[in-house]
């Protein structure tokens, strides 16, 4: 018998048009996502100066991070209940309902009349945000197939990429226009709105999600019989559940704290990038202004460098190794940046290299998480992970902050910060490799 080479089948010939209408669908709602995010970061202390033009110029950096905390917290709470809410009454309905809401607020931050108003506008918008992730990543996961669910992670997740980088291009046109320029960064916000209602026609509910809708309203109808705990775990609340089972209380620790690993990480650290650049730039006796827009376009580039490249990684080399290697990477880049790196030229070549680790390595969670937790708990346990962290990660802006005001400098803030990233590498080890396996029903 002659042996015949068989040809290695590209992982894209077996897609279907739904299932990359459903990452289309993940990918852009989260693009949306991260330009509403970075446009806040890009004019935070734009903004404060406008509303509160009183404010002592050693308190800017302060209170940049309390407006960044209050929109992280506003995330927390919509993400998880955002979750819930995909798990009982659907993915689709979910991001629908998110994406209006989010998009309505985003477009009322443009008319804040005091700083106030526009710290109470960001809690709600980041409210409405925080349930898009959850239900865009559950319903990518529930749709594609397992050689190519870490690969479509990847390509979703670089939605947040692309938006940071709409966000920094935007706004390196739109600062010129004056004072009030702010308000048209917010106002593009609204273009959400439009999305929905192709993502209303054009993208189907997840089947996964079907079947378990139906099998929880059929245990729900057997009143007075006994059932079993697996039976149960559909009729339970299902923040409880993850919560109750053993199994899942383990797993929703552990992706909770390398959760927090990567939000405090960024939030705390990364944030900064455009205002210590644009500080290094002004000490070169360049434009800071310009420079903090390009900075966050080349950060981000990096970033969507490596949102894409660790799926791939991930299905390649497992879970674990991918998110050794971005933790590792993320703790000695952070000091190389923010302490050892002062010329501008060699500053653009390590933002790249940061920004490909230190926010790409954000994609562990769409591709790790939903490996986790069972279709009728996915988006409720995936949202708690990612959103929980928030409660404690909006401390990062606030220390930074706080530390940035009183040395006068972002070294230091960064680098201790940085820190955080110790953690992660000392609990992904004890996570499950799901490497290659079929989602848990």
């Amino acid at each position: 018998m002659s042996d015949v080479a068989v040809k290695p089948t590209s992982w894209t010939k077996a897609l279907n048009r739904t299932q990359w209408r459903s990452l289309i669908a993940a990918n852009l709602g989260w693009l949306f996502d991260g330009f509403e995010t970075y446009a806040l970061i890009l004019t935070a202390a734009v903004v404060l100066k406008r509303l509160d033009p009183g404010a002592p110029a050693s308190q800017v950096a302060f209170l940049t991070g309390a407006t960044i905390a209050v929109t992280l917290l506003g995330w927390g709470f919509g993400g998880i209940l955002g979750g819930i809410f995909a798990d009982y009454f659907g993915r689709r309905r979910a991001l629908l309902t998110s994406m209006v809401l989010y998009a309505a607020f985003t477009g009322l931050t443009a008319v804040s009349w005091s700083w106030t108003s526009f710290l109470v506008l960001r809690f709600i918008t980041g409210f409405a945000l925080g349930s898009e992730w959850g239900t865009g990543t559950s319903l990518v996961a529930e749709t594609w197939p397992a050689n190519a669910r870490a690969k479509a992670a990847g390509l979703m997740q670089c939605g947040l990429g692309l938006g940071f980088f709409i966000a920094s291009a935007c706004w390196l046109f739109i600062a010129p226009l004056g004072a009030d320029s702010w308000r048209y960064m917010f106002l593009i916000g609204v273009l959400p709105a439009l999305f929905a209602l192709w993502l209303r026609k054009s993208v189907p509910e997840s089947e996964n999600w079907k079947s378990a809708h139906k099998r929880r309203k059929e245990l729900k109808e057997r009143k007075g019989e006994k059932l079993t705990e697996h039976e149960q775990s559909f009729t339970r609340l299902t923040l409880r559940q993850i919560m109750v089972d053993p199994k899942l209380r383990k797993l929703t620790i552990l992706g909770s704290l390398m959760s927090l690993v990567t939000t405090l990480g960024w939030w705390g650290i990364s944030t900064w990038v455009p205002a210590y650049v644009a500080s290094q730039a002004t000490h070169n006796g360049a434009s800071g202004q310009s420079w903090a827009s390009a900075a966050g376009m080349i950060y981000n580039a990096g970033a969507i460098a490596g949102y894409i490249s660790f799926g791939f990684i991930a299905d390649r080399f497992g879970r674990k190794p991918a998110v050794l290697l971005f933790f590792g990477a993320s703790l000695i880049l952070t000091p190389v940046l923010f302490l050892w790196t002062h010329s501008l030229g060699l500053i653009v070549v390590v933002l790249v290299i940061n920004g490909f680790f230190t926010l790409g390595q954000y994609t562990w969670m769409p591709v790790w998480l939903p490996e986790f937790y069972p279709t009728h708990l996915r988006a409720t346990g995936a949202a708690f992970v990612f959103n929980a962290a928030r409660f404690i990660a909006f401390l990062g802006p606030l220390t930074a902050g706080a530390i940035i005001s009183q040395l006068g400098g972002y070294g230091v803030a960064a680098t201790v910060v940085g820190l955080i990233y110790i953690l992660g590498l000392v609990v992904a080890p004890f996570c499950p490799e799901t490497r290659g396996q079929q989602l848990p029903d």
